[in-house]
């Protein structure tokens, strides 16, 4: 009982928020724009700093930075103003703002259709919301907008591109394929049917193309700042932080010497928190840039896949999972997540949009790959399975799931009931 007891008290004590935690914790959510400017502020302030590189000429840090992103249509605004020209009925157009009203700067819609009904007290059915998502949302520009995951965001870009029809039909093939995690048994099925092999790497080509954060890519007049980038080197998929354009600094030592002789000799508390201030500031940036590079790490080796030959294939990957692999606290990892992006061969993404929940507790399974279950499920039924005894047929193969859980992704999966089949 007594350890017990003790463990718990540990556990609290390392919840405490000093004041130098919080700052760290602060510190630690800034986007790399905002950690710039901070860094540039602090050098002014404190004169224990100073920089080992010179950083004013840099024309992305302009001093009218701030007044050029104000001047600026962002991406809500936009697609605001197209919905207003498309001369909808009051319904429509009443469900347009409210899906508009819950897409991320990624352009991704954050809520579930369940949940957008919730949030307009039931007025517009499920139903309706999808339709107006699918028929008005998604053929909004940047095209890709409203989607719920990257496939659909691909298959948006490639449906409403303008591309030929012929190209376009591989590529929705490829897309919508049930062999989707092995690309080259898509590719040798095709040219076993008659299709050229040319045809099908064109098509993969035009799918790698696709703009993974068509909202956050829309924004970046407003410069956004990757902290990581992912690149290849001899066929190796490598991410590092970007050093190019971060201002190094250091304390100034000969200063800090002779203030601090001067200090035994007359104290004055303004000049020794300076000195704290500049030591903290120094260790926690060095810290945050690692711990974003150690995040970056483990999501590139999580969606690795991804990243090298399947652009569609994202695997389940939670904060708890990152917390517990590298041994910190999870709304460390959802500060680490906020406002950090990765510079890559498919654009500029969003750190957290490569994060998909599992819907599964025993396994990692994300909900897209549930609803493709579900749907090889009742495509191979000879006779219509209600969703307990499908969640009960997946039970049996390592999945915790249950009966409403079947229901939600089969709904969503526009796969009628058992009764309507």
């Amino acid at each position: 009982m007594g350890i017990v007891l003790s463990q718990k008290f540990k556990q609290r004590q390392k919840l405490t928020l000093t004041p130098s935690l919080k700052k760290s914790i602060d510190l630690l959510q800034l986007s790399r724009y905002e950690l710039i400017n901070k860094i540039q502020q602090e050098i002014e302030e404190n004169p224990f700093l100073e920089k080992i590189e010179d950083f004013e000429n840099n024309p992305e840090l302009d001093k009218d930075f701030s007044f050029e992103i104000e001047s600026k249509v962002d991406l809500k605004d936009s697609l605001l103003n197209q919905i207003n020209d498309l001369n909808l009925d009051t319904k429509s157009l009443q469900i347009s703002k409210l899906i508009i009203n819950n897409i991320d700067e990624a352009g991704k819609l954050a809520e579930q259709l369940e949940d957008l009904e919730e949030l307009c007290s039931f007025e517009h059915s499920i139903r309706e919301i999808e339709i107006v998502l699918k028929d008005v949302i998604h053929k909004l520009h940047p095209l890709g907008i409203g989607y719920r995951d990257h496939k659909e965001c691909i298959r948006i870009q490639i449906e409403c591109g303008k591309l030929k029809n012929e190209l376009k039909e591989i590529c929705l093939n490829i897309i919508l394929n049930d062999s989707l995690d092995d690309l080259n048994k898509i590719k040798n099925n095709f040219i076993r049917n008659g299709g050229k092999e040319l045809a099908f790497e064109n098509a993969l080509n035009e799918i790698k193309k696709c703009d993974l954060s068509p909202g956050l890519n829309f924004q970046e007049s407003q410069y956004i700042y990757p902290d990581l980038k992912i690149t290849k080197e001899n066929n190796q998929t490598k991410i590092s932080f970007i050093e190019k354009d971060f201002p190094k600094i250091k304390i100034d030592e000969a200063l800090a010497k002779n203030v601090q002789k001067s200090l035994k000799i007359e104290k004055n508390n303004e000049l020794s928190e300076k000195i704290s201030e500049a030591k903290w500031l120094l260790s926690s940036i060095n810290k945050r840039n690692d711990t974003v590079l150690k995040v970056g790490e483990l999501i590139l080796s999580k969606q690795i896949h991804f990243f090298e030959n399947n652009p569609i294939k994202i695997e389940a990957l939670s904060n708890k999972e990152i917390s517990e692999k590298l041994n910190i606290h999870q709304s460390t990892v959802s500060r680490i997540l906020r406002n950090k992006y990765i510079e890559s061969p498919k654009g500029i993404i969003p750190l957290k949009s490569l994060m998909v929940s599992s819907v599964s507790k025993s396994r990692n399974v994300t909900s897209i790959q549930l609803m493709k279950l579900i749907e090889n499920i009742t495509k191979k039924e000879k006779k219509p399975k209600s969703d307990k005894q499908i969640a009960i047929e997946l039970n049996k193969r390592g999945f915790n799931l249950a009966r409403r859980t079947i229901t939600k992704y089969r709904k969503m999966n526009n796969i009628p009931s058992s009764r309507n089949r």
